[in-house]
Parts: C-alpha cells; sequence; structure tokens
C-alpha cells in the first residue's frame, strides 16, 4: 500500500501510525530478547479496511446506532450505514477520514481532523489524537471539539486489537452487562454474567463471541502474557463506567474497548455517557498501556 507511516521509537518500544487511513495505529510492539515483539495486533500492511489496523479512533460516537439517526432538541438527524455488512451506523466517521500531522516530538506525534457533515451527517468538529511514549507504556489522547451550531450529542473512544493465545489472561472488574438479541444491540442489562463473560477475575480469553458493552468498569484491564513474562495494563483514568469488549472466537486477537457511553446510548433513557457539547465546547479521553514485568532495559 502507498501510504505514509510515522514511527515513534524508543529502545523498548516502537509505535506507527498511517494518518491517512482514519489516524490509525499499524503496530505497538516491545523489544524482548532483542526483537520486536507486538502487543497491538499487527496491520497486514495490504488491506484498507480499518477493522486490519491495529488501533482507531471512535469519534464522534462510539458503536452502533440504531433507528437510521437520533433526536436531538425535537430535530431528527440522519445517519447513513458506513460499513459493509453492518446494520447500523458504526464508531463514528473519523476512522473512515485522513488526519494530518500537527504536531511531532521525539516521543509524540499529535495528530488532527475537522470534519464537516461527512456522508451528510450532521457533526461538524475537530478532533485531534495524541500518541505519547511513555517509560513504560503509551498513552493516547482523543479529544472533540463541536464546530457547528447548536448542540449534539458526543462520544469517544478507541479501538485496541489485542494479541492473545490459550495462554493469555484477561481481567476487567465491572458490575454488569447489556445483553443483546439477534444483533449487538442491547436488550436487557444484567449483574449476573453469562457463562465465561465475567473478568472481575483473571480468566482466559476463550468461549462463545462477545460483542458487548459493560457497565461499572472501574477503568482498568490487565492483560498477561506468561508466554512473554510481561503484563499489559490498560487504564483509563476518567473512565465514567463503560467499556465495550470483541472477543470473536478462533482468533488471536481480541479488543477491549475505553468508551465514554454504551452502545446505541443514543436510544436509552437519558442517553447515559453522552456529552451535549454546545459550539466550542470539547470532550476528552485518555487511556495508558502500561508494560510490567518484562526487563525495561532489554536490548
Amino acid at each position: 500500500m502507498n501510504t505514509d507511516t510515522l514511527t515513534l521509537e524508543s529502545d523498548q518500544q516502537r509505535l506507527r501510525l498511517v494518518p491517512e487511513y482514519g489516524g490509525g495505529v499499524i503496530g505497538w510492539d516491545w523489544k524482548l530478547d532483542g526483537q520486536w515483539s507486538p502487543l497491538f495486533r499487527p496491520w497486514n500492511g495490504e488491506s484498507e479496511d480499518r477493522y486490519t489496523l491495529s488501533c482507531f479512533p471512535l469519534v464522534p460516537w462510539s458503536n452502533r446506532i440504531t433507528g437510521g439517526g437520533f433526536e436531538h432538541e425535537g430535530v431528527f438527524h440522519a445517519l447513513r450505514l458506513n460499513r459493509t455488512g453492518e446494520s447500523y451506523p458504526i464508531h463514528g466517521d473519523g476512522w473512515l477520514q485522513s488526519w494530518q500531522v500537527s504536531e511531532r516530538a521525539s516521543d509524540r506525534i499529535k495528530l488532527a481532523l475537522e470534519s464537516d457533515k461527512f456522508d451528510g451527517n450532521p457533526y461538524h468538529y475537530r478532533s485531534t489524537q495524541t500518541f505519547l511514549l511513555l517509560p513504560d507504556g503509551l498513552q493516547i489522547d482523543l479529544t472533540v471539539t463541536h464546530l457547528g451550531p447548536g448542540s449534539l450529542p458526543y462520544g469517544l473512544g478507541l479501538h485496541p486489537y489485542f494479541m492473545r493465545n490459550a495462554q493469555t489472561r484477561f481481567m476487567a472488574r465491572a458490575e454488569g452487562v447489556w445483553l443483546s438479541g439477534d444483533d449487538p444491540i442491547p436488550v436487557e442489562h444484567v449483574t449476573n454474567f453469562p457463562e465465561s463473560f465475567d473478568y472481575n477475575t483473571p480468566a482466559p480469553l476463550e468461549g462463545p463471541m462477545i460483542d458487548h458493552c459493560f457497565s461499572g468498569w472501574n477503568g482498568k484491564a490487565v492483560i498477561e502474557y506468561p508466554d512473554r513474562a510481561l503484563t499489559l495494563t490498560m487504564v483509563m483514568p476518567d473512565c465514567n463506567g463503560y467499556s465495550l469488549m470483541y472477543r470473536p472466537p478462533g482468533y488471536d486477537f481480541f479488543c477491549f474497548e475505553p468508551i465514554t457511553h454504551p452502545i446505541d446510548a443514543f436510544h436509552m433513557p437519558e442517553q447515559p455517557g453522552l456529552a451535549i457539547l454546545g459550539h466550542g465546547d470539547s470532550l476528552a479521553l485518555r487511556a495508558k498501556f502500561l508494560v510490567s514485568g518484562a526487563n525495561l532495559s532489554q536490548s
């Protein structure tokens, strides 16, 4: 593929970005025994499908919206389908557009996007992503500012793909989960987790499909890789209790997404987690991905 790749690299880690493809990450690797070992699932280098990337931003909303759009202050705002095979508009539109480099230093890159009613949707906004290499990991800051008139409901999220195998163990404490019917849209919230859905204690990443939103998440998720003697901890400091897990059976990856609102919050009572932004108002999300257990000075 002919696209510009940006790289941030230190002695311990390497981050690669493709601004043209939705401001997406195509690889985040950690150095073990002198070799790069992937922490995010690496891009295959061929497909333009953003779902093959390592991580991409969710702006100006996360996950699916039903009803062909949403109503706000008495006005219905239509949204078009934006992914082949999906029955609902999904993940906003920032992931479908080309981003620009706003700032660059040895340890950070800031990307920016101004989107004005992309594909006919109602949103005019500016979004930024700042990628910062930490001594023990990676920090991603995602922001959005409403540039249009009046106000609109906004949400944010990140969509990282983590590596997994039979030895991998995962923990993310939560209080409940929204169950779905024949499609991924929530129909019922329960606090009695279905079998293999409970990650309040470390558990393997095996079992049937999970494509569900969890409530009461405490903002911390821990992935243990015994085969690599390292632990990856994701922290969302300002978490408001929502996370989304995608665990497809039979694959070598899974997703655990820090988000600001549940699936289809636009059609839930009181629109939980959504931020109503007026002109010039902003919303921000920060996620840290911290590595421990590995020899940080190893080369």
